[in-house]
């Protein structure tokens, strides 16, 4: 393995932690597969949910949304279908994953985003998800770097694998050992296997996962728990891409994981601190954005989707690091959830 992956961080977190009492928790995934094959169209399936739990542990579903998406290999929408607001998503149809496909979200589905809903979550992330999917490729074949431009060249489709990604994150800042000599990623990068995200002792902690058929599969999985000590709201988040693992078994391929501690107010949602744990990245110079997000410190939660991008552009930031943080807007209707929950069981009977 070349120098810049054998830095990169590897210490894969484990399952998810233990639900805490008085506690609201989002989970959400994407699963993304190849129905017809490599250079094919991507059906991504989005599920999200909201659980409560009460003081004494009982748990308590208060939302749940689902997304179904079929993709070109150039990140854009033929079909759409929704759990919820079916027929306005419709309008996402021939939208491509980026800042094209967020812009309409906000433009047609504006309650969504500012209610901060689960279906906003996985609708939103499909630019994301749809842009790292495609590595699942690379753990399932040896020429994956060849077949994928080969593909993308029949396809028609830009995106859809290795390309100059010379000054566009941290990680591929430039003179960083992770580019080519053509300013492309290396091949080789750092992975690690990691085992289900549901913790043994805590199945609930999850909402169902999509199935993913034998061959190749990538997941985009996320968790935002949310609980209050004292005047304060605290955060524990988790981020995690990973692939099917041509091994079998249960344990996945991550090639992306953080974790992610913060504190805010919980009236006015200003961030008072953040600590960001990057446990599996690909290169040794991914790390460098993590201090970086300190820098939103101080920034109101509800504008973090726009914010970040703003205070951590190009190198400033990691592309994925930067959708951890980006979905940290979700806090603030989750804590609104969350007081309301604990407000009806504080309730005379």
């Amino acid at each position: 393995m070349a120098y810049a992956a054998r830095k990169a961080p590897n210490n894969p977190g484990g399952p998810s932690p233990l639900r805490r009492p008085g506690s609201i928790r989002r989970t959400s995934t994407i699963d993304t597969g190849w129905p017809e094959g490599m250079g094919k169209p991507m059906r991504m399936r989005g599920r999200a949910r909201d659980l409560f739990t009460s003081p004494g542990g009982a748990a308590q579903v208060l939302a749940e949304d689902s997304m179904d998406i079929l993709s070109t290999p150039a990140r854009q929408i033929e079909t759409i279908s929704t759990s919820r607001r079916n027929d306005d998503a419709q309008q996402f149809v021939g939208a491509r994953g980026g800042g094209h496909l967020r812009g309409e979200i906000t433009r047609l589905m504006p309650d969504e985003q500012s209610g901060t809903t689960p279906l906003n979550l996985i609708l939103d992330d499909f630019s994301g998800a749809s842009l790292v999917a495609n590595w699942a490729w690379s753990r399932w074949i040896t020429d994956w770097t060849t077949r994928m431009r080969e593909a993308a060249a029949a396809a028609g489709a830009e995106a859809m694998g290795p390309r100059r990604m010379e000054g566009i994150c941290s990680g591929f800042r430039p003179g960083s050992s992770a580019l080519t000599s053509d300013g492309g990623p290396q091949r080789d990068q750092s992975f690690a296997l990691v085992p289900p995200l549901p913790h043994p002792e805590d199945p609930a902690g999850w909402h169902e996962f999509t199935p993913q058929a034998e061959g190749v599969g990538m997941r985009r999985a996320r968790r935002i728990d949310a609980w209050f000590d004292g005047d304060f709201v605290k955060l524990d988040i988790g981020f995690q891409d990973s692939a099917t693992n041509p091994a079998g078994g249960p344990n996945r391929i991550a090639i992306h994981e953080y974790r992610v501690h913060a504190l805010a107010d919980p009236e006015t949602f200003e961030l008072l601190s953040i600590q960001v744990d990057p446990r599996v990245l690909p290169f040794r110079e991914c790390p460098g954005a993590t201090p970086n997000a300190s820098l939103m410190v101080g920034a109101d939660l509800t504008s973090f989707r726009l914010k970040v991008v703003e205070v951590l552009p190009g190198t400033m930031g990691c592309t994925h690091l930067n959708d951890v943080l980006r979905s940290m807007a979700d806090a603030t209707g989750l804590t609104r959830r969350l007081r309301a929950e604990l407000s009806k069981l504080a309730e005379p009977a």
